[in-house]
């Protein structure tokens, strides 16, 4: 049963546990920003951002919803995003060679989702829920193979599987992703906006006020086109997970858009069908955004597969599972 005086719309300051000055945390080479709300000893639901992205690109009133369903949410700015560490002296941006074998990343999804792991562990949670949009659903699959002993269950949202022939963007959105956004937040903002028209949802999940308000609080905390790109060359070097998907064993949900054309819709369907029984929900005029207009459906649908997993062992098997094929 939901909690009372927490809905869609809250304030900051009525969400438990929130603090709007930022927490730190060392976990390996990197310090990791994060923010943990809700209260002990409630289940933890870990949010993980997509490229380029920091942890406000999940909106304080999405965490609400998810509070008041009796969780506590950890989400945090990934390596090379938001106020997390930037990775210097790395490999220059060049997909061609690193396709071609002859170049290098700095790092991998694997290595992100070791950074998940080693999050959890330093604030002493043994285990989560995990979900991830975007190349964050990449990451929370890497960490479903990779550790599964940290995993509860998973949701993988507008996400693909790493496979060279799923999920592949339209022209039009690959030309947005390579692009490089403007310096100045009114331009930034006025170039998102406009991507939105070729990228995000539709009908009456467009909302552009919405939109605009998001990009500017994301420009304020930092945008850095070529920690992006680190982020882009990870993704590149980590290769297809399909095989290894069929690892997992935590309960897994995938939600994907219809009209996502940065990742597109064949990228859920193929993580859903290389999950033993995953659970794919399609919504409808969705495109690569979770808009306002989602927020009860989709945190309605991740609670229903959290809750699957709470009295599971972790990951479905003991420790240190198998681990990616090499």
């Amino acid at each position: 049963m939901a909690r009372p005086g927490l809905t869609l719309g809250a304030r900051r300051d009525s969400i438990p546990g929130m603090e709007s000055a930022p927490r730190f945390i060392d976990v390996g080479e990197v310090s990791l920003c994060y923010d943990l709300m809700g209260s002990a000893p409630d289940p933890v639901i870990v949010l993980v951002s997509g490229l380029g992205s920091s942890l406000i690109g999940w909106d304080d009133e999405f965490c609400a919803l998810l509070v008041s369903e009796g969780f506590r949410v950890l989400r945090f700015d990934n390596r090379d995003a938001g106020l997390s560490t930037r990775i210097t002296g790395a490999p220059a941006f060049d997909l061609k060679a690193l396709r071609a074998g002859e170049g290098n990343a700095a790092y991998t999804l694997y290595d992100m989702a070791g950074d998940v792991a080693g999050l959890l562990g330093a604030l002493d949670i043994d285990s989560a829920h995990v979900v991830g949009r975007s190349m964050g659903g990449m990451i929370v699959q890497a960490l479903a193979i990779a550790h599964p002993e940290r995993v509860r269950s998973v949701c993988s949202i507008m996400s693909t599987t790493g496979a060279s022939d799923v999920g592949t963007p339209t022209p039009e959105a690959l030309k947005i992703l390579m692009a490089r956004p403007p310096s100045d937040r009114d331009s930034y903002v006025r170039t998102e906006l406009a991507n939105s028209r070729v990228i995000a949802s539709q009908g009456a999940l467009a909302d552009d006020a919405w939109r605009a308000e998001r990009f500017g609080r994301l420009f304020d905390r930092g945008i850095d086109p070529d920690a992006t790109g680190r982020q882009i060359m990870a993704i590149v070097a980590s290769g297809d997970r399909t095989a290894d998907l069929g690892q997992v064993r935590a309960p897994t949900l995938v939600i994907h858009g219809d009209v996502d054309t940065l990742v597109t819709p064949s990228g859920g369907e193929a993580t859903a069908r290389a999950i033993p029984g995953a659970e794919l929900l399609v919504i409808p005029d969705m495109g690569h955004e979770v808009p306002p207009a989602t927020f009860a459906q989709v945190a309605a649908a991740i609670v229903a597969n959290a809750r699957k997993g709470e009295h599971a062992p972790p990951g479905g098997r003991a420790a240190g599972g198998a681990g990616p094929t090499p």
